[in-house]
Protein backbone atom coordinates (compact mmCIF):
# COMPACT_ATOMS: atom_id res chain seq x y z
CA UNK A 1 0.00 0.00 0.00
CA UNK A 2 1.12 3.56 -0.37
CA UNK A 3 -0.03 7.06 -0.65
CA UNK A 4 1.27 10.34 -2.70
CA UNK A 5 3.25 12.79 -0.93
CA UNK A 6 4.14 16.26 -2.12
CA UNK A 7 7.41 16.86 -1.44
CA UNK A 8 7.74 20.29 1.37
CA UNK A 9 11.25 21.33 -0.33
CA UNK A 10 10.80 21.00 -4.22
CA UNK A 11 7.00 20.33 -4.80
CA UNK A 12 7.56 17.38 -6.54
CA UNK A 13 5.20 13.81 -5.64
CA UNK A 14 7.15 11.30 -3.55
CA UNK A 15 5.50 8.08 -2.97
CA UNK A 16 5.39 6.84 0.82
CA UNK A 17 5.06 3.15 1.33
CA UNK A 18 2.80 2.26 4.37
CA UNK A 19 4.83 -1.24 5.38
CA UNK A 20 4.41 -1.72 8.85
CA UNK A 21 7.75 -1.66 11.09
CA UNK A 22 10.02 -4.62 11.93
CA UNK A 23 10.37 -4.77 15.48
CA UNK A 24 11.37 -7.14 17.80
CA UNK A 25 10.79 -8.76 21.37
CA UNK A 26 12.41 -11.34 23.58
CA UNK A 27 10.63 -13.38 26.59
CA UNK A 28 13.82 -13.57 28.51
CA UNK A 29 13.75 -16.84 30.94
CA UNK A 30 15.06 -18.17 34.12
CA UNK A 31 13.67 -21.04 35.34
CA UNK A 32 14.50 -20.30 38.93
CA UNK A 33 13.07 -16.55 38.17
CA UNK A 34 10.44 -16.42 36.01
CA UNK A 35 10.52 -13.98 32.78
CA UNK A 36 11.72 -11.13 32.26
CA UNK A 37 9.14 -7.62 32.03
CA UNK A 38 10.17 -3.98 31.77
CA UNK A 39 7.88 -1.15 33.26
CA UNK A 40 7.68 1.36 30.37
CA UNK A 41 8.91 4.98 30.53
CA UNK A 42 7.03 5.90 27.15
CA UNK A 43 3.43 5.52 26.07
CA UNK A 44 1.65 3.41 25.71
CA UNK A 45 2.32 3.32 29.41
CA UNK A 46 2.32 0.02 31.57
CA UNK A 47 4.25 -3.56 31.23
CA UNK A 48 5.90 -5.21 28.06
CA UNK A 49 7.87 -7.45 26.84
CA UNK A 50 11.82 -5.84 26.38
CA UNK A 51 12.05 -5.44 22.82
CA UNK A 52 11.86 -2.54 19.97
CA UNK A 53 12.72 -1.39 16.91
CA UNK A 54 14.82 -3.31 13.94
CA UNK A 55 17.54 -0.47 12.50
CA UNK A 56 18.19 -0.03 8.61
CA UNK A 57 20.75 -2.74 7.82
CA UNK A 58 20.61 -4.68 10.82
CA UNK A 59 19.62 -8.77 11.12
CA UNK A 60 16.75 -8.46 13.50
CA UNK A 61 18.81 -11.51 15.86
CA UNK A 62 21.42 -8.97 16.00
CA UNK A 63 18.51 -6.51 17.21
CA UNK A 64 17.08 -8.68 19.61
CA UNK A 65 20.48 -9.06 21.55
CA UNK A 66 20.89 -4.99 21.49
CA UNK A 67 17.72 -3.77 22.69
CA UNK A 68 17.93 -6.72 25.77
CA UNK A 69 21.38 -5.00 26.18
CA UNK A 70 19.84 -1.42 25.91
CA UNK A 71 16.33 -2.37 27.85
CA UNK A 72 17.56 -4.54 30.42
CA UNK A 73 21.29 -4.97 31.07
CA UNK A 74 21.14 -8.51 29.68
CA UNK A 75 23.36 -10.52 27.71
CA UNK A 76 21.57 -13.07 26.04
CA UNK A 77 21.26 -16.16 24.26
CA UNK A 78 18.51 -16.85 21.67
CA UNK A 79 17.04 -20.15 21.43
CA UNK A 80 14.56 -20.19 18.94
CA UNK A 81 11.63 -18.17 17.37
CA UNK A 82 8.56 -18.09 19.15
CA UNK A 83 6.67 -16.59 16.44
CA UNK A 84 5.94 -13.49 14.40
CA UNK A 85 3.23 -11.34 15.49
CA UNK A 86 1.90 -8.88 12.78
CA UNK A 87 -1.71 -8.21 13.77
CA UNK A 88 -1.97 -4.30 12.28
CA UNK A 89 -3.84 -3.27 16.04
CA UNK A 90 -1.27 -4.70 18.20
CA UNK A 91 0.78 -1.12 18.93
CA UNK A 92 -1.51 1.43 19.15
CA UNK A 93 1.51 3.89 17.66
CA UNK A 94 1.21 1.96 14.43
CA UNK A 95 1.22 -0.98 12.50
CA UNK A 96 4.31 -3.06 13.72
CA UNK A 97 5.71 -7.08 13.17
CA UNK A 98 7.44 -8.22 15.58
CA UNK A 99 9.75 -11.31 15.21
CA UNK A 100 9.68 -12.88 18.66
CA UNK A 101 12.52 -15.11 20.44
CA UNK A 102 12.65 -16.75 23.41
CA UNK A 103 16.19 -16.51 25.15
CA UNK A 104 18.09 -17.24 28.35
CA UNK A 105 20.21 -14.99 30.54
CA UNK A 106 23.94 -15.68 30.66
CA UNK A 107 23.82 -14.09 34.01
CA UNK A 108 20.31 -13.04 35.58
CA UNK A 109 21.70 -11.00 38.59
CA UNK A 110 23.09 -8.40 35.89
CA UNK A 111 19.47 -7.22 35.26
CA UNK A 112 19.21 -3.44 35.77
CA UNK A 113 16.69 -1.37 33.81
CA UNK A 114 17.33 1.27 30.91
CA UNK A 115 16.82 2.80 27.76
CA UNK A 116 12.69 2.99 28.00
CA UNK A 117 12.14 0.84 30.46
CA UNK A 118 11.79 2.75 34.39
CA UNK A 119 11.97 -0.67 35.75
CA UNK A 120 12.99 -4.21 34.90
CA UNK A 121 12.16 -7.42 37.19
CA UNK A 122 11.73 -11.53 36.40
CA UNK A 123 8.24 -12.32 37.23
CA UNK A 124 6.78 -15.51 37.34
CA UNK A 125 3.78 -16.12 34.27
CA UNK A 126 1.39 -16.39 37.03
CA UNK A 127 2.37 -13.20 38.79
CA UNK A 128 2.64 -10.87 35.83
CA UNK A 129 2.21 -7.17 36.46
CA UNK A 130 -0.81 -5.59 34.96
CA UNK A 131 -1.41 -3.93 32.64
CA UNK A 132 0.78 -5.93 29.84
CA UNK A 133 0.82 -3.99 26.89
CA UNK A 134 0.47 -4.82 23.05
CA UNK A 135 -0.41 -8.24 22.54
CA UNK A 136 2.46 -9.50 24.79
CA UNK A 137 -0.22 -10.94 26.96
CA UNK A 138 -0.54 -13.73 24.09
CA UNK A 139 2.72 -13.51 23.43
CA UNK A 140 3.14 -14.89 27.22
CA UNK A 141 0.52 -17.11 26.79
CA UNK A 142 2.00 -18.88 23.76
CA UNK A 143 5.53 -19.11 25.50
CA UNK A 144 3.65 -20.77 28.52
CA UNK A 145 2.19 -23.18 25.60
CA UNK A 146 6.15 -23.83 24.60
CA UNK A 147 6.97 -24.41 28.43
CA UNK A 148 4.22 -27.18 28.60
CA UNK A 149 5.51 -28.96 25.48
CA UNK A 150 2.48 -27.88 23.31
CA UNK A 151 4.67 -25.54 20.96
CA UNK A 152 7.87 -25.81 19.22
CA UNK A 153 10.18 -22.76 18.48
CA UNK A 154 12.29 -22.09 14.72
CA UNK A 155 16.00 -22.07 14.72
CA UNK A 156 17.45 -18.41 14.79
CA UNK A 157 19.39 -17.72 12.16
CA UNK A 158 23.39 -17.84 12.73
CA UNK A 159 24.43 -14.39 13.38
CA UNK A 160 25.84 -12.86 9.84
CA UNK A 161 26.03 -16.10 7.99
CA UNK A 162 24.48 -16.43 4.10
CA UNK A 163 22.82 -19.11 2.90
Amino acid sequence: MQKELTCPACGHSVIQYLNPAPTTDVVIYDPERGVVVIERVNEPHGFALPGGFVDDGEQVEHAAVREMREETGLDVELLGVLGVYSRPDRDPRRHTMSVVFVGRPRDAAALKAGDDAARAAFYPLDRLPQPICFDHARILADFGRWLAGERMLAPVEPAGEDD
